[in-house]
């Protein structure tokens, strides 16, 4: 009975609404925000791709409202469960305020930074947004064509906050394939000074490297540097710096260095050490022949090793063969950790699990013939949160470990 009246009022509802409705193969028992394309009735008419939709169950009753793309693998991003909640300018303004005040008012980083995550997508309730702050600069990135059809919302809410920001938005170019649809790209704003915890970075929004900085390892930074008086300290895949330059600011590091392939990035490390006054030595080279080479010439170990890899994959497929590059750069870093000494090991690869991810390291720590005493596990700052129905949004590992 309580099914029959539920479906009544809905169909009420669905009367005087005008919306596209799309329907499910299946019943609907899950609140993910992801439903995919096999679980989905071809509408007809299709939708344009990014369309705000009612979302019916196989059995009739509303099931959701959020964005259709029928060329996406991700058919349906769902935004709301209640069927009186309207996707409307309302809408996005008060999501966005309340991630706002998370950060602001909860977490209060203000007093800590002046760049962190604004929006970090699932985990606040807007699937398809990543907004970064960087000082006087907002980073807006889109993952689906229904955020990328509703950025002049998305704008009017973020300067509602941050009035007088200048506004950086884009798409990287696998997302607008796979969601059809065209984002431009925007001339790059001038590139800034930003502050964490007393340690000044440049960010340089619109550069290959992300929306500019890596904000999520702030907190390991900080921890890292606790464990770096006067040791030597080894960087690998340091990109801009952040570990080997919070050692030596915050940490008394003596001896840093820091190894990239890229020489671009490189020269933003260099500039970021000259920022703060310290001076690690940066190398631009292969981590996996640079360690062999160290390791074949020298006897003398880091007491302090971080390794902190770019994401290795985005396709499911190609799990494995990233879990063996993770275990190939593990291995070679275990063997330059003096005993007792510290390493920090990191993945991005949000498809690699924390379980296979530790399984990993134990099986690299076997290998190198090293013990391995895991002190801690950590993951992005609390700017990165994660809905606990939406693992996917806690992508980052982060294990602080002490190597025998």
């Amino acid at each position: 009975m309580y099914g029959s009246c539920k479906r009544l009022r809905y169909h009420a509802r669905m009367n005087r609404s005008v919306l596209p409705i799309v329907r499910l193969k299946i019943e609907r028992r899950s609140n993910h925000p992801w439903i995919f394309q096999k679980m989905v009735e071809k509408p007809e008419p299709r939708p344009k791709p990014g369309s705000i939709v009612d979302i019916v169950d196989r059995e009739g009753p509303f099931a959701g409202r959020g964005f259709y793309n029928g060329h996406s693998r991700i058919a349906l991003r769902v935004l709301t469960q209640n069927p009186d909640e309207a996707l409307d300018a309302e809408f996005f303004r008060r999501r966005l305020a309340q991630a706002i005040a998370l950060r602001r008012d909860v977490l209060k980083l203000d007093a800590v930074t002046d760049a962190y995550r604004l929006v970090h997508a699932e985990g606040d309730g807007l699937s398809g947004l990543v907004v970064d702050r960087f000082a006087d600069t907002l980073v807006v990135e889109y993952f689906s064509a229904g955020m990328f059809k509703q950025r002049d919302l998305i704008r009017d809410g973020l300067l509602e906050h941050f009035p007088g920001s200048t506004l950086y938005a884009f798409a990287e170019d696998h997302v607008q394939k796979q969601e059809s649809f065209d984002c431009a790209t925007p001339p790059m704003p001038k590139p800034g000074v930003i502050h964490e915890h007393g340690v000044r970075f440049h960010a340089a929004p619109g550069t290959r490297h992300k929306t500019g900085f890596f904000a999520d390892q702030r907190d390991n930074r900080k921890r890292l540097a606790e464990f770096c008086a006067g040791k030597r300290v080894l960087d690998l895949c340091c990109n801009s710096g952040g570990f080997a330059i919070y050692a030596q600011t915050l940490g008394g590091a003596g001896e840093t260095v820091g190894v990239d392939l890229d020489q671009d990035i490189l020269d933003i490390a260099a500039k970021n050490a000259r920022l703060n006054q310290v001076k690690p030595r940066f190398v631009q080279a292969d981590i996996f022949h640079w360690l062999r080479d160290y390791a074949g010439n020298r006897a003398e170990k880091f007491d302090v090793v971080i390794l902190d890899p770019a994401k290795m994959t985005r396709d499911r497929e190609q799990v494995i063969p990233a879990l063996k590059k993770y275990l190939d750069m593990n291995k070679l870093a275990l063997a330059a950790v003096k005993p007792g000494g510290i390493l920090l090991t990191c993945s991005c690869t949000g498809l690699i699990s924390e379980e296979e991810f530790l399984d990993m390291l134990r099986r690299a720590a076997f290998y190198a013939n090293r013990t391995v005493q895991v002190l801690k596990v950590a993951g992005a700052g609390p700017d990165h949160p994660w809905q606990a129905h939406v693992p996917e949004s806690r992508y980052l590992k982060a294990a602080f470990c002490r190597v025998e």
